[in-house]
């Protein structure tokens, strides 16, 4: 087992002293199949599709799911409905639904009387990803008769909710599927289409209630999420009840939230209680509805505050408070709160609060210019851009406004220039009318490059385009730049673990080098550089992710190199370990953990490890 500490991450390496067995990629073929994957040569992998090899056709298959190439979807289809093995038809029917498209639909549709339930389990949820409302019949009317294909009709139904595509009877259906004598998977699937999907929930109370008492928490978490649509008496006491009752706390967390469908003032009770709850998560996630949800009584939320609260906690009153009463005495709580504070992710948080009163802007605009850490900076670039976008900020700072942002851009941090851009950007700000050269503008982009600074170069080109009355830039896109070790890829065990310890514990992952060999491997590459080693966990988000490896601590922080995405069968689910990403091909140093099943990330972000 390799080691890893983290100090909020990482350090400590320990090197495997028991005999490694080979993974799969001491076979060559499988070595070239994953290399044309990292390449994006679909014309090489095309002659695997055709091999007498059923492993070679598999692997090949689902090297398309991660290239999604329409000029593929042919072929695809061809083995989807006439390869005699059922992994390979699984595979392909799986990177049909990644590509989309018309001949993807097409070849998906005929596969749905396949003679393996696990094939069609995966031509069902592809529907689900690339189905046009005219082929909606066919899956509303699809007769699931074994476990596999009612797990995948209800993840198909999910993901039409994603895409506003259910209609009432595909909304009725899936809650027949949120009953308890239908499998985990369909059931979750079931409850996550109710937690996500964009449709009106009327009418279905009754099995989306029942759905709060499953045995399974996972699925529970995902119903209580759902409730946040009834809007009805029950529903709230339901919610009351779960905050009082359930032994889960990412439960509770949920239901927390889901209290935003509701009565704010009603609910103002449960949210006090929340804040003693046993888990900070649960504190956290009360403290973050609070702020986002302004009353007349908002002020009066800063009475719970003491100095023993989670600071996270203490922060988000703060900014709760002052975003309906900044008066002077409050403002100079927060800014002395600032000033003792040694943790700059409080100060971060402090900074946020402050940017609810426009007349902080010189003390923040302040921070943006002197402080050393870059957390620090880029909030306080992000807070004075919250200010500028306030109903009432008044027009007479724009020209103030326009030079605080020309300087910080002029800084060259690209953090802040990616977001200072963002509201150049902004037709409602009204900065096409002040700027009239973009020199400044052009002479930053020209110090900034691809793959590291692609978050401050994407938002910048777009604002140099809005500012020349130009249409809006393509999106960029980051070249191949990172070819794959594979003396590396190799050495790796198939059961590779590294032990990561924290200031919380040890937590121990298990590497997916067979299905993610390049993530796999960059990860394993920094860790043996001691990358990790001192990094904090930048982004914690209550029931959601732990993300970490960022060299600046504040998410915009990467190396100058990318690696390409992986994608795979596997879905997300709690303790599942994925690359984070600025989009398709765009991953580098930092990861995340999820809390609990993620779907919506299924398909759209590697997952190398768990």
């Amino acid at each position: 087992m390799k080691g890893l500490s983290l100090l909020l991450l990482l350090g400590l390496i320990v090197s495997c002293v028991e005999k490694r067995p080979s993974n799969k990629f001491s076979n060559s073929s499988l070595v070239k199949i994953a290399d044309f994957q990292d390449k994006r040569l679909s014309d090489s992998l095309f002659q695997f599709l055709l091999s007498r090899d059923p492993i070679e056709r598999a692997e090949a298959a689902l090297a398309f799911a991660s290239i999604q190439d329409t000029t593929a979807s042919t072929l695809l289809g061809s083995l989807l409905l006439e390869d005699s093995i059922t992994e390979v038809r699984a595979n392909a029917a799986f990177a049909l639904g990644q590509t989309k498209g018309f001949g993807a639909v097409n070849s998906l549709i005929p596969a749905l009387n396949d003679s393996s339930p696990m094939v069609v389990r995966e031509v069902l949820e592809a529907l689900g990803k690339s189905a046009l409302r005219r082929d909606l019949d066919l899956l509303i009317n699809f007769d699931a008769q074994d476990s596999l294909t009612q797990e995948g009709l209800a993840w198909a139904f999910y993901r039409l909710g994603l895409r506003s595509l259910a209609d009432s009877l595909v909304v009725n259906r899936s809650s027949i599927f949120l009953r308890p004598n239908y499998n985990l998977q369909t059931r979750l699937g079931a409850a996550h289409f109710f937690n996500r999907g964009i449709f009106s929930a009327a009418g279905y109370d009754d099995n989306l209630i029942s759905a709060t008492n499953d045995v399974s928490a996972e699925v529970r978490m995902a119903a209580v999420s759902g409730l946040k649509r009834l809007k009805s008496e029950r529903a709230f006491r339901v919610l009351q009840d779960i905050l009082k009752s359930d032994k889960d706390y990412r439960v509770r967390t949920n239901a927390i939230r889901a209290l935003q469908g509701y009565s704010f003032e009603k609910s103002k009770p449960l949210f006090l209680s929340a804040l003693n709850d046993e888990n900070v998560n649960v504190a956290i996630a009360a403290t973050e509805v609070i702020k986002s949800n302004v009353t007349s009584q908002s002020a009066d939320w800063i009475k719970s505050v003491t100095p023993k609260m989670n600071w996270r906690v203490r922060t988000n009153l703060y900014e709760a408070a002052l975003s309906f009463d900044s008066n002077n005495a409050r403002i100079e709580e927060v800014k002395k709160s600032y000033r003792i504070s040694t943790n700059e992710y409080e100060k971060a948080a402090l900074l946020r609060a402050l940017s609810k009163d426009i007349s902080s802007f010189s003390f923040i605009n302040q921070e943006l210019n002197s402080a050393k850490s870059l957390v620090v900076k880029t909030t306080a670039a992000q807070a004075l851009v919250d200010i500028n976008r306030d109903k009432k900020f008044p027009s007479a700072l724009k020209t103030e406004f326009t030079e605080l942002y020309l300087r910080g851009i002029e800084g060259g941090d690209p953090g802040v220039i990616g977001i200072i851009a963002g509201a150049l950007a902004d037709y409602t700000l009204g900065y096409k009318a002040i700027i009239k050269d973009v020199s400044m503008l052009e002479a930053a982009r020209a110090r900034l490059s691809l793959p590291k600074d692609i978050e401050a170069l994407q938002p910048l080109t777009d604002a140099i385009a809005y500012l020349h009355g130009k249409e809006k830039s393509k999106p960029l896109s980051n070249s191949y730049n990172h070819p794959m070790d594979w003396a590396l890829v190799k050495s790796i065990d198939r059961n590779q673990k590294i032990k990561i310890s924290t200031s919380k514990g040890d937590i121990t992952i298990l590497l997916f080098v067979e299905e993610a060999p390049g993530s796999a491997t960059n990860f394993m590459d920094l860790v043996n550089k001691k990358y990790f080693d001192g990094k904090l966990f930048h982004r914690v988000v209550p029931n959601f992710v732990d993300q970490v490896g960022c060299n600046r601590g504040d998410g915009f922080g990467s190396e100058d190199y990318s690696i390409r995405s992986e994608f795979s069968r596997r879905r997300y689910k709690t303790g599942s370990v994925g690359m984070a990403s600025a989009g398709k091909d765009t991953e580098g140093t930092q990861w995340f953990i999820t809390h609990s099943p993620t779907p919506h990330l299924d398909g759209g972000y590697t997952i190398f490890a768990e």
